[in-house]
């Protein structure tokens, strides 16, 4: 007879539960990394992206964006931000040569705000300095204590922020080539 009704025979238990769990999940780390082991294909170059296609939209659309001439050698655009209408806002994203970030950002909104978001919640305002660009000659400099710098300006009901972890002199070289 079948003994329909009876407990089966096998006692379950947390500690059973417990080690089925562990067991499982040391089996997929241990594949995951055997897998890691054996991969060479991994591709960490950031991908670009058209900014000089995203300027064009921006001008047909009547907008002015903050944008370089043309991007110093080896320098790579990752990333862009249009939008227009109620709250218009512009930005490029560019990683130098050696891999550090630099970026554009237009909005109109206050420099405080976007230092704030950009840069540091507490980011000091540090001297102006004087960078030839067909923006602004002035530019209000901004840093924080990991080593982040940021340069401002205020264009009509606009503020300008061009930011980044890249050296000084490599940002203000980039201020220089900037257009609108």
């Amino acid at each position: 007879m079948s003994g329909q009704g009876q407990p089966s025979r096998y006692t379950r238990s947390f500690s059973g539960m417990t080690g089925a769990l562990i067991v499982t999940v040391i089996a997929v780390l241990a594949f995951v990394a055997w897998r890691g082991l054996w991969r060479t294909d991994v591709d960490n170059e950031p991908e670009a992206v058209d900014w000089q296609a995203r300027v064009e939209l921006a001008q047909e659309a009547d907008l002015a964006v903050v944008h370089p001439r043309e991007l110093p050698a080896g320098w790579t655009a990752t990333s862009t931000e249009l939008a227009a209408g109620d709250d218009p806002r512009w930005s490029l994203g560019v990683l130098t040569d050696e891999g550090r970030f630099v970026g554009i950002r237009q909005q109109d909104t206050s420099v405080a705000d976007l230092v704030e978001l950009y840069v540091d919640e507490d980011a000091v305002a540090g001297d102006d300095v004087t960078v030839d660009s067909d923006i602004a000659d002035t530019w209000q400099t901004w840093s924080d204590e990991g080593g982040d710098i940021g340069y401002s300006t205020e264009l009509g009901d606009e503020a300008l922020l061009v930011y980044g972890s890249a050296p000084a002199e490599d940002i203000e070289a980039y201020l220089g080539l900037l257009t609108r």
